[in-house]
């Protein structure tokens, strides 16, 4: 039966709320989700592309804004406060179920759906062991076609590192790689880190802007700004990058 509803393209905002993001950081990072919501209204064909959810993550990771259309009346944007540490692998995990539960549900209701875009950010190094957060990265994005083996929705992901962020550890979560729409990260540069997160809403604005329009033209799959448009403070970086 052929899709009515037409086809939407999931945002997942994934905010480190460790301790070491309080103060500043996570006062400018609540400013995030609110730019957000103003954007999509001032170009509401948006509302009929895009859903936003919001996940924060410390010992344990928190599904705090479901997926929705923000511009939906009753829509609460989330109030994120920073607790205990910082583990990668639980956000993985709950982003692995969330998305897998998002997408059926939307596929239910009658919609296509884009492969969704995960926008990751983080101050500081994961707190888990390594061979946890990587096994859950692998799940969360591995899937291979040929044997229908692995996470079919896996999605893309976008890493953004403020302050104290090791760029060696997050350029291992860019994804994919490769292919004709290759994933970037971007590292704070210069300036103070709540500066930082407040250009790093600036990107993901423009990507959801620049990849909501490009689907109304009949396009898919997730936009992001070009080098020459970032923010001042800000550089993004490929996964051939070396940091040492």
């Amino acid at each position: 039966m052929e899709n009515e509803k037409g086809k939407l393209l999931p945002f997942y905002l994934v905010v480190d709320a460790s301790w070491s993001m309080q103060g500043v950081k996570m006062a400018t990072a609540n400013r995030i989700m609110p730019r957000v919501q103003q954007a999509v209204a001032d170009a509401p064909i948006l509302s009929d592309k895009v859903r936003f959810a919001v996940i924060d993550f410390a010992d344990d990771a928190k599904v705090v804004l479901q997926l929705c259309d923000v511009l939906e009346v009753g829509t609460k944007l989330p109030n994120l406060s920073p607790r205990g540490g910082t583990s990668f692998a639980a956000a993985f995990r709950l982003l692995r179920t969330q998305i897998a539960t998002d997408v059926k549900q939307l596929k239910a209701d009658g919609y296509a759906v884009h492969r969704p875009a995960v926008f990751f950010i983080s101050d500081g190094e994961p707190t888990d062991q390594e061979s946890q957060w990587r096994s859950a990265f692998a799940e969360l994005t591995e899937y291979d076609k040929g044997t229908l083996t692995g996470f079919s929705m896996y999605p893309n992901v976008v890493p953004f590192g403020v302050d104290d962020a090791n760029p060696g550890t997050l350029k291992e979560l860019i994804h994919p790689t490769t292919g004709n729409k290759p994933m970037r990260m971007f590292l704070h540069v210069d300036g103070d880190p709540g500066a930082a997160i407040a250009s790093m809403a600036e990107v993901l604005i423009s990507s959801v802007l620049a990849s909501g329009e490009s689907m109304a033209l009949g396009d898919s799959g997730i936009i992001l700004p070009p080098d020459e448009d970032l923010p001042p403070g800000l550089a993004s970086y490929t996964a051939d990058d070396d940091f040492v």
